[in-house]
């Protein structure tokens, strides 16, 4: 049975990565793609809707039903945020997308690109991971048919993809080297190949895990999948 699935912040590395990986994938048939702008692609699979607020989910509620899973990718960094606009763009508009997509796709997956690091207490020092950690939290108590909170360390961009920071990109450009290395310790980094493999890996909801790290997601990656 082919999976019909919705990618949000596909003009991201990592959003990009995970469409890559359904375009290709024999199992998935749909992609939707929920987009602030155009990821400029064109293939069969694909329909792109451009929304500009996120909060507002109204236009865009019945083009969302009749999917399996959502690949939620969107996320901004830390870096600079003040708690309350990160949180807002970390947390509530996370929650209010799950609930929009929930409403409309019952025992449906829900997949979240969260980080390693990430606080589940809610209570640690570090402000990104206590709003890392309540997202997940809150993620896991919706009632999908699974949920699944993907922590990944490191990640190197493959097949062409470049991150959108400039700097960020630069340290990838540093690292491609040393990445050779560090991909025989699947406990220290992935890829966003391995990002959208063990994404797809999950639409069967049979994987026991919730929380994956670095090692589960390139594991799960490796994993043969049956449709």
């Amino acid at each position: 049975m082919p999976y019909n699935v919705i990618i949000t912040g596909a003009t991201g590395m990592v959003g990009k990565g995970v469409l890559f990986e359904c375009m290709d994938h024999v199992d998935i048939g749909k992609i939707l793609l929920v987009n602030r702008s155009s990821v400029g692609i064109t293939h069969p699979k694909v329909q792109e809707v451009l929304i500009e607020d996120f909060f507002n989910l109204d236009s865009i509620k019945e083009e969302m039903t009749g999917y399996h899973a959502c690949f939620f990718c969107l996320g901004i960094t830390s870096i600079g945020q003040s708690e309350v606009n990160y949180s807002r763009i970390t947390y509530d508009l996370t929650l209010k997308f799950a609930n929009h997509f929930l409403e409309k796709n019952a025992r449906s997956i829900f997949c979240y690109v969260s980080g390693t690091g990430t606080d589940s207490t809610e209570k640690g020092r570090s402000m990104w991971a206590r709003v890392k950690g309540k997202t997940e939290n809150d993620l896991l108590a919706l009632e999908f048919k699974k949920a699944y909170m993907f922590r990944p360390g490191y990640i190197q961009p493959l097949r062409g993809i470049k991150s959108k920071t400039n700097w960020y990109q630069a340290l990838y450009n540093v690292f491609k080297p040393i990445y050779f290395i560090l991909k025989h310790f699947p406990s220290t980094a992935t890829n966003t190949t391995n990002m959208g493999l063990a994404m797809i890996h999950t639409l069967d909801g049979n994987y026991p895990k919730t929380v994956l790290e670095n090692k589960e997601i390139n594991q799960l990656s490796n994993a043969e999948h049956k449709s």
